[in-house]
Order: C-alpha cells, then sequence, then structure tokens
C-alpha cells in the first residue's frame, strides 16, 4: 500500500515536472512568435506575448493530437518507459534549456525533450526500445523544418516584392503593419497546436507507463490537454527576453513586410507538420524563415557567422540532452 502510494505522488511529482517544462517550452519560445513583431514596433513587447499566448491557447480547438501521438507512442517503446525515464528526459530537456535561454541561444525545447528521452531510455535498456521510424522522422526535420520555413519566407517575400512593386515604401510599411498581426497570430497557433503536443505526449507517456491509463486508449485525458494548453500560453506570456533580439534583430534587420513573410512561412511549416504529426522545432522554423526573408533582399544583409553558431546548437541538442537524462537516470534510482 505505502509502495502504491509512493508511486501516485511520483506520478504526481513528474506531471508538474512536465507543466513546469511546458511552461519554461513557451517562455524560451516565445521570441519565436514575437520577435518579429517587436523588433518591427508593430506591438510593445507586454501586448506581444498577450497576444502570442491567447493563439497558443486556442490551439486546442484547432489540431488534432498527431504530435502528442507520436511523443507518446512513436519515439520509445511505451513498454519499457518508467518513471525513472520520465525523470530523466524532463531533466535533460529543462537543463538545456536554462542553459541556452541563459546564453540567449534559439535552440529547440522539442528536441532537448526527445533527446532527454532518447538518453534515458538508452541507459535503461539500449537502443532496443528505441522506434526507428519516429526518430528518423523527427531528425530529418531538424533539416528539412528550417528549410521549408527559408523556401515558404523566401517565396512569399518574392510574391510580396512582385505584387507591390508599384507601391510606395511608406504605403508598404503601413498596410503590413497591419498584416502582421495576422501572421504573428498564424504562427503563435501553429507554436501552440505543435509545442504543447509535446508535453501532452510526454505525459500520456507517464500515465501509460504508470498504468493509470491504457496504452490502446486513443486519446490522453482531457486534464492533460487543457494544462499542456494553459502551461504553454502562460510560458510565452512571461516571454523569453534574452532571446527576442537574436531571433529579430542579430540575424537580419526586419521591416513589416519581412516580419510578415517570415511569420507566414514560418506558420505554413508548422501547420504542415502538426497535420502529418511530426514534432518539429519553431525555432528551426522561425530562424529558417527569417534567413529566407533576409536573403532575398540582401544576402549579404544575413549575419551568416551567428547562423552558423545557432545550427551548431541545433546539431549538439539531441546528444547534450540525451548524455543529461541518462545521468539523471542513474541518480533518480538513488532517489525514488
Amino acid at each position: 500500500m505505502e509502495t502504491m502510494a509512493t508511486g501516485f505522488w511520483v506520478v504526481v511529482m513528474l506531471v508538474l515536472l512536465a507543466l513546469a517544462f511546458d511552461f519554461m517550452n513557451g517562455f524560451h519560445d516565445a521570441a519565436n512568435s514575437i520577435a518579429t513583431v517587436v523588433s518591427t514596433g508593430v506591438l510593445k513587447p507586454q501586448h506581444a506575448v498577450a497576444f502570442a499566448a491567447f493563439f497558443n491557447v486556442i490551439a486546442i480547438a484547432v489540431f488534432q493530437l498527431k504530435v502528442a501521438a507520436t511523443i507518446g507512442k512513436g519515439i520509445v517503446d511505451p513498454s519499457v518507459v518508467d518513471q525513472h525515464v520520465i525523470f530523466g528526459a524532463l531533466i535533460g530537456a529543462i537543463a538545456w534549456n536554462v542553459l541556452t535561454w541563459w546564453f540567449g541561444i534559439p535552440s529547440s525545447s522539442s528536441h532537448a525533450l526527445i533527446g532527454g528521452l532518447v538518453g534515458a531510455t538508452l541507459a535503461k535498456a539500449g537502443s532496443g526500445p528505441l522506434v526507428a521510424v519516429g526518430l528518423l522522422k523527427t531528425v530529418a526535420f531538424i533539416f528539412i523544418s528550417p528549410m521549408l520555413g527559408f523556401l515558404f519566407g523566401s517565396l512569399i517575400m518574392v510574391a510580396v516584392a512582385w505584387i507591390f512593386r508599384r507601391s510606395s515604401p511608406l504605403r508598404v510599411d503601413k498596410g503590413f503593419r497591419r498584416m502582421q498581426l495576422v501572421s504573428a497570430g498564424l504562427y503563435s497557433l501553429g507554436h501552440g497546436g505543435n509545442d504543447a503536443q509535446k508535453t501532452i505526449g510526454i505525459i500520456w507517456l507517464l500515465l501509460i507507463s504508470s498504468g493509470y491509463v491504457q496504452a490502446s486508449d486513443k486519446l490522453p485525458p482531457g486534464w492533460v490537454i487543457w494544462s499542456c494548453y494553459i502551461a504553454i500560453g502562460l510560458g510565452t506570456l512571461f516571454g523569453g527576453w534574452r532571446i527576442v533580439k537574436t531571433m529579430g534583430q542579430r540575424i537580419t534587420k526586419l521591416k513589416p513586410v519581412g516580419g510578415f513573410c517570415a511569420e507566414t512561412g514560418g506558420a505554413a511549416t508548422l501547420f504542415l507538420a502538426t497535420a502529418l504529426g511530426v514534432p518539429v522545432s519553431t525555432t528551426h522554423t522561425i530562424t529558417g524563415a527569417i534567413f529566407g526573408v533576409g536573403s532575398v533582399r540582401n544576402a549579404s544583409a544575413v549575419r551568416w557567422g551567428l547562423a552558423g553558431n545557432i545550427v551548431m546548437a541545433w546539431i549538439f541538442t539531441i546528444p547534450a540532452t540525451a548524455f543529461i537524462a541518462a545521468i539523471f537516470y542513474g541518480v533518480s534510482l538513488l532517489v525514488f
């Protein structure tokens, strides 16, 4: 009886830890949604985060839970996962998020979570329980999502430049200040729809491994879905100011028309990935879109040296979080 009670409180603690990660995900990735509207002066920072948080939460009514299913059942075999694996995965992801937030590096919370899950599973049972299809799809989109963002961002920028080629710069700037509210809303909707589902998936996996829900269930409990969307919305509301400057100004200087094109290109990529059930990085996506917009205007306007540093952070995210998670998996065996 005591063991069952202890197990229950460990599950509660891990659910709260997962929601803390979700909050941090919103906090860490707030810059992805608001960097362009802040840097172009369309919205003040405090208004921008409230705007983005609202669309993060209402994404619950738009997207199916395909990404949550990938995280919950498509990365590792649920039968091997236990509370120690979940603990290691969450601590690995949170530690990496704190580190990259502190240094202002726009890394991926999504891949941090996946890397943590992989590392803790490897520490427990080796590579056997890893689901190759899900992992390969996720790793492939580390490269595909920024490429799609780059492609969509640059194509939209070219189309807009051609359509408004006879308009004065002042008129274009004024018009796209309003249009950027639409694109920022769409991007925030895509951000909430893809990223909140990753935490839904990890809590779902925890509840399956603990016996509180069945692996055959098609959907996680409703309270899991709502709490994750609200947590990411609250995280976005508090914002991640250290990363805003990098995303909005240091890569390339953006005007409202460029911000609109980058956000629309990023949103299109996120909508596509979420429909396919692929857990992608919103950070990778919007960064690629900003690069695409900047390269259309002037390739020399993009700070490619900074781009190289960001790409290195992308590459190291999964192995770094896997290493940290493996260590904390071992620690958890001593703690509970």
